[in-house]
């Protein structure tokens, strides 16, 4: 039996359209499956139309979160539901094709334990893309991440034994896709075209892509604060020589003073950087500390037992 789990927000409009297309794609995968939509708290009626997919298929079931969280926990909590032999993670606006889900299958049948679906062509805004190949790069040279896609890949399926190592980590901030990328397991690759979104706009903006890059990085790498303690001793030892310098050449600068201030006030800022840079480790440490739930379930559609029905 395979899970496909869809993260949805503010998705009321391409939900329908999605379902109609799963039911076609997986007629020709063949088996027994079922859809799990997590609403993480969307603002139109994407909890609605959900109920009304439940009530029409048993394979349907929903659960909307009691605030909005975010892509990665609604998937954090799709994953939480899954109990079939695999989960398919798929975004709501058809952006990622369902026919796609044959050829993931395949894979998985013949051994693979994660398949992700990694993109050939990504239409859309420019500085998306542009935003993802920096994330991709980061992820992959300074996180040390070689494994991960270069082009990106959030169209994927695990294999009920990497579901299972995934419900083992309880982090709060933290990025999913690199997460079951640092879990490791036999993984492999399949090719598609990335489609134009259906309907609506995406809810990615820019302050949740900043959030997931410090998430991404802080979770897996301590390099921003080696590199903060690099740049600290490479402007120690340019002070040093600054310094003997500034004795015999400071008299004859008509603009001294202000070089002075100009020094003290860049090195001023370079501590409040590394002194963030430490502060998000630290914030991060305490929010894990803390050990509130990442999400709660406000209501629930569809039943359970009911999945494994047709």
């Amino acid at each position: 039996m395979i899970s496909i789990v869809t993260p949805a927000f503010n998705e009321a409009a391409n939900l329908p359209a999605l379902y109609e297309r799963l039911v076609a794609a997986m007629r020709d995968v063949g088996g027994d499956w079922e859809w799990i939509v997590v609403d993480d708290h969307s603002r139109d009626e994407t909890f609605a139309v959900i109920e009304a997919l439940a009530l029409r298929d048993a394979r349907v079931r929903g659960f909307r979160l009691s605030r909005n969280s975010g892509s990665h926990v609604a998937i954090t909590c799709g994953l939480h539901q899954v109990e079939s032999d695999a989960a398919v993670m798929m975004a709501a606006d058809l952006q990622d094709p369902p026919e796609t889900l044959a050829s993931m299958v395949a894979r998985w049948r013949q051994g693979a334990q994660v398949v992700w679906a990694t993109r050939r062509v990504q239409p859309g805004d420019p500085s998306h893309r542009g935003f993802a190949a920096v994330y991709y790069w980061m992820m992959r040279r300074l996180v040390g991440m070689r494994d991960m896609p270069a082009r990106g890949a959030d169209f994927f399926l695990l294999d009920r034994v990497v579901v299972d190592a995934f419900r083992r980590f309880s982090e709060r901030n933290v990025s999913v896709l690199a997460l079951i990328t640092w879990l490791g397991f036999r993984q492999e690759f399949v090719e598609y075209d990335k489609q134009p979104r259906l309907s609506g706009q995406s809810g990615w903006t820019l302050a949740r892509k900043i959030k997931l890059v410090v998430d991404s990085i802080t979770s897996f790498s301590d390099f921003p604060i080696r590199l903060c303690t690099y740049v600290g001793l490479t402007f120690f030892a340019g002070s040093l020589l600054l310094f003997i310098f500034a004795l015999a050449l400071l008299p004859a600068l008509g603009g001294g003073v202000l070089l002075v201030l100009a020094l003290v006030v860049g090195l001023a800022g370079l501590q409040l950087v590394a002194v963030g840079i430490v502060g998000e480790y630290v914030w991060r440490a305490l929010e894990e500390s803390r050990r509130r739930p990442p999400y709660l379930i406000e209501a629930m559609a569809g039943q359970r037992e009911a999945a494994k029905l047709q």
